[in-house]
């Protein structure tokens, strides 16, 4: 019985994303948010009841990207849809091509999709990352869209905002840089300095910026993890 229990929280990761993906369509970016972040706990949970209980196996692995790919996915990427296709505003030059651009937002689970495969074969990532983790960029994206819901209709600046972070963070999740884990494995500073300086920086974004803020700290987490793969 104990086996199925992992499973049980990746299907309710799965089912969780379903909700955040009707969410995106309905325009309703704040249920997109909550049902993600829902997605996100289940996600922690399965493979803390996994491990807990000894029952990691090689369905569990697959089940659990396959939830990923919609949870942290599809559903942030039709979030992006919606906010290029109902709320953006576009300049004259790309009236003819308008209705075609918001299928950019795609490009988010296709990367997804990339980067999820090679950190299963990849062991190594255990304690790091390399290249931007599927659930930090979903994080990024929902809380973006949410964030920018009523300027994006009166900024076209934000439509070429929009479009260079599809490319750029995509592209980032299939990179080879390395990117700290978020998990404090000890009490101690030393060692969790990283970990330790994101969360202030999370918290300092998220009182000026509301939900908005947590985009800003995956941004703060890239930029972090750059400095210190370069220092």
């Amino acid at each position: 019985m104990k086996k199925h229990i992992p499973n049980a929280f990746t299907m309710m990761n799965l089912f969780s994303g379903c909700i955040a993906l009707s969410m995106a369509f309905s325009g309703s970016f704040s249920g997109v948010v909550i049902w993600v972040l829902i997605a996100a706990v289940f996600d922690f949970f399965d493979g803390f009841a996994a491990r807990l209980l000894g029952v990691t196996s090689p369905l569990g692995k697959e089940l659990d990207s396959l939830a990923d790919i919609v949870s942290f996915g599809v559903a942030p990427a039709s979030a992006v849809f919606i906010l290029l296709r109902n709320f953006s505003v576009y300049p004259p030059y790309l009236t003819d091509v308008s209705p075609y651009i918001p299928f950019m937002a795609y490009l988010i689970p296709v990367f997804s999709a990339l980067r999820l495969g090679k950190f299963n074969l990849d062991e190594k990532q255990t304690a790091s990352f390399l290249g931007l983790p599927t659930p930090a960029n979903a994080l990024f994206w929902i809380s973006y869209c949410y964030g920018v819901q009523h300027i994006a209709p009166v900024n076209v600046g934000l439509l070429y905002l929009t479009l260079g972070l599809i490319l750029v963070l995509s592209l980032l999740m299939v990179s080879n840089i390395p990117m700290f884990s978020f998990k404090i494995k000890t009490g101690k500073i030393k060692g969790n300095e990283r970990q330790i300086l994101l969360v202030g920086f999370m918290i300092v974004f998220i009182v000026l910026w509301g939900i908005l803020g947590i985009a800003a700290g995956i941004l703060a987490y890239i930029v972090i993890s750059l400095v210190s793969t370069w220092r």
